[in-house]
């Protein structure tokens, strides 16, 4: 991945992070939570009531032979984790361009996707956050399948959008409850081979902006994007910009790893779309540590509390491979112990600034957790 040298110089000064300046996630975003938020958690659970026996039957001794039965309680399904909407509504978030694209937009009524396909969470629980972003999922099956079925559900997924039956294995990942992002396919970063034309440097606006909707329309159902940094395109302004707008214009957000600059988190504050940021590469072997000690030092950084300063939160970034995964879920067991932060999907690191914000309020619902 670009930028492990800087990310080898972040994890070593653990003490340089991020700026933070101004940051909302985006279920901080909840300035009044509506008082039936609990509703939201157990809505759509159908509950039959028990029939009235009639007296006379009731009193009539039932045959020596016939088997006392119980009366069959309903089925209370696990919460999904994720918003519900009506075919009607999910329609309504996409758009078939006049090249036949078929893409996220929107809502006439406001809903935004990024928000629309966010895994909840309980924004009552700690301040101090912690979340995990698996990158570059596709390029295994094996280890696709193992991140999506294994994982946490708190775990956010970003898929390479040249992944073969891309729409299938998005529709995996949110059965599993898993929040999931598109990668940005960038020259040099290995994606032209499965089939996707890269955004490139030399190419016109037009012709990025083409191929970065051929890359949305791959799939759908997904957050935003993922950028990787640094490369030829993140640090253009000129490049940049029309794909940022694109991107936010179609109610998505984008995330960037090892960000160098300021260019993309002042275009998304600009242009009004979510963002988020981390340069916490975890499966680097920084100073010899494993991924293991690598996630109990993000955890460390996170639950460091000092009287006066806002909580902190963070998320880490990794490849999908075995020792990965098999950190995480070891690691999950463990921070079931630590009271004092809260695991949660990457949603719960964004921030939405001005122009997002006046979006957002459009459609009121897409504010409240």
């Amino acid at each position: 991945m670009p930028g492990q040298r800087q990310a080898n110089g972040r994890a070593k000064g653990q003490g340089i992070r991020p700026q933070r300046s101004g940051l909302i996630a985006a279920y901080l975003l909840v300035f009044a939570i509506i008082a039936g938020s609990a509703a939201l958690v157990v809505g759509g659970i159908s509950v039959t009531a028990p029939e009235v026996v009639d007296k006379a039957v009731a009193a009539t001794p039932a045959p020596a032979s016939a088997a006392v039965q119980s009366l069959p309680l309903p089925l209370r399904p696990p919460p999904s984790g994720f918003r519900s909407f009506s075919p009607a509504e999910l329609a309504a978030m996409a758009e078939t361009t006049s090249d036949g694209f078929r893409l996220p937009r929107i809502a006439p009524d406001g809903w935004t996707p990024w928000i629309a396909n966010a895994r909840r969470f309980d924004p009552a629980a700690p301040p101090a956050r912690i979340g995990l972003l698996m990158i570059n999922l596709g390029a295994s099956e094996a280890a696709m399948k193992r991140a999506i079925e294994e994982l946490p559900a708190e775990v956010s997924l970003a898929f390479l959008p040249g992944t073969p039956d891309l729409p299938r294995w998005l529709a995996q990942a949110r059965a599993f409850g898993h929040e999931s992002y598109l990668m940005l396919p960038i020259e040099d970063l290995g994606t032209a081979e499965r089939g996707i034309r890269p955004i490139d440097s030399a190419a016109d606006a037009a012709e990025n902006l083409r191929r970065l909707r051929l890359a949305m329309a791959r799939g759908a159902g997904y957050v935003g994007l993922v950028v990787s940094s640094p490369n030829p395109v993140s640090q253009s302004e000129t490049i940049l910009r029309p794909l940022v707008k694109e991107i936010a214009d179609r109610g998505l957000a984008l995330v960037e790893i090892n960000p160098t600059r300021e260019t993309t988190q002042r275009l998304t504050s600009e242009l009004g779309a979510g963002y988020a940021r981390s340069a916490d590469v975890l499966d680097y072997k920084l100073a010899g540590e494993s991924v293991l000690e690598n996630l109990d030092r993000l955890a460390d950084w996170v639950a460091d509390a000092t009287p006066g300063r806002p909580p902190r939160h963070a998320f880490g970034v990794m490849q999908p491979d075995d020792e990965a995964i098999d950190a995480i879920v070891a690691w999950r067991k463990g921070l079931r112990d630590r009271s004092t932060i809260s695991f949660v999907p990457l949603i719960g690191h964004f921030e939405c600034r001005d122009a997002c914000m006046k979006r957002l309020q459009v459609q009121p619902a897409q504010l409240r957790p």
